[in-house]
């Protein structure tokens, strides 16, 4: 023990002593670089000063678009683990089994105080809820979870949630996020592709709106199948929306490619996309366009979305602070 030690007050001692702070109390905005305060990114709903949008989780995104946070999950029926027995680096199933576990950690760390139940067992999430109080299944693409492919588990997803919208007679709305089919299950993801494509077909015949909002990325087989056939398409600002890599089409055809190419902007003015919305607006944009799709003569009143629970949690931090003062 040297001197200092001993001639230090212990109300010093304290206020010296070294602090750990969060390893994730910072995020770079990859549009500028600038670092900004995580918690800053969370009530802005993860877009930067810059305006760039962040990728994130299906329950921010169901917090983002249900009214008053609540909602119904819907379970999504089980699929055979590793169908071809595909063999790489790494099992198939070791891959399954790690995606599984980083996605329970993340959703640990968002309902620390609570929160309304989510189900996911792979990249797909349902939930069954209102927005701008008309009657919707909201199906939500987890790009952390193997890059939000498409395989046997999200088709099956897909088509169990277009039928529970036909089933209770709501609107679809589908938040795209995914790097195109899986290739551990090869042909099997690729016949996902039409599955999808009758559920879609189904949901025009009974004359319910089938809203698609395409978020970064949205590639491959997702982009040639159930991305594309929307009423409405709906894009966030720079969003990466492609079937391949510009990086791929510009070493097929030996050229370089215009700018901002393949970003929701880009197809916007080609008529691809409908309208690009900012994430902040996206909920009263979505409001509007089912509001007219699905008006209120034509919605059936169902008793499952009164009994919704108010989920315990995401309590605005003013609040928090007043009920200490308290």
């Amino acid at each position: 023990m040297n001197w200092i030690t001993k001639v230090t007050p212990p109300g010093l001692k304290t206020m010296l002593a070294k602090k750990e702070t969060p390893d994730d109390l910072w995020v770079k905005c990859p549009a500028s670089g600038e670092l900004v305060y995580k918690t800053d990114l969370e009530e802005n709903w993860w877009v930067t000063p810059a305006g760039a949008h962040m990728r994130i989780s299906p329950r921010t995104r169901c917090r983002l678009l249900f009214d008053e946070e609540r909602w119904e999950p819907i379970l999504l029926p089980p699929v055979p683990s590793d169908p071809l027995k595909f063999k790489d680096d790494k099992p198939y199933p070791a891959r399954i089994k790690a995606a599984k576990a980083k996605i329970a950690a993340r959703e640990k760390r968002e309902t620390e105080n609570g929160g309304a139940p989510l189900l996911q067992d792979d990249c797909m999430v349902a939930a069954y809820g209102k927005i701008g109080g008309v009657p919707t299944v909201l199906l939500v693409q987890d790009f952390d979870f193997m890059g939000g492919s498409l395989g046997m588990a999200a088709g099956e997803a897909f088509v169990t949630a277009a039928q529970m919208a036909l089933a209770r007679k709501a609107a679809f709305v589908v938040c795209t996020a995914s790097g195109g089919a899986r290739m551990q299950e090869g042909t099997l993801s690729l016949m996902q592709m039409p599955r999808t494509t009758l559920a879609v077909n189904e949901l025009a015949e009974a004359k319910l709106p089938y809203i698609v909002v395409l978020t970064d990325p949205t590639s491959g087989g997702v982009s040639a199948s159930y991305a594309m056939l929307g009423d409405i398409h709906l894009a966030e600002p720079g969003a990466m929306i492609a079937f391949s890599g510009p990086r791929v089409i510009e070493q097929t055809i030996r050229e370089s490619l215009p700018k901002g190419f393949q970003r929701s902007e880009f197809l916007r003015e080609k008529g691809q996309v409908d309208i690009v919305v900012d994430r902040r607006e996206m909920k009263a944009t979505l409001t509007r366009i089912l509001s007219h799709l699905l008006p209120n003569s034509r919605r059936r009143d169902d008793a499952r979305i009164t009994a919704l629970s108010q989920p315990k949690t995401h309590v605005p931090k003013a609040a928090e602070t007043k009920g200490k003062t308290a």
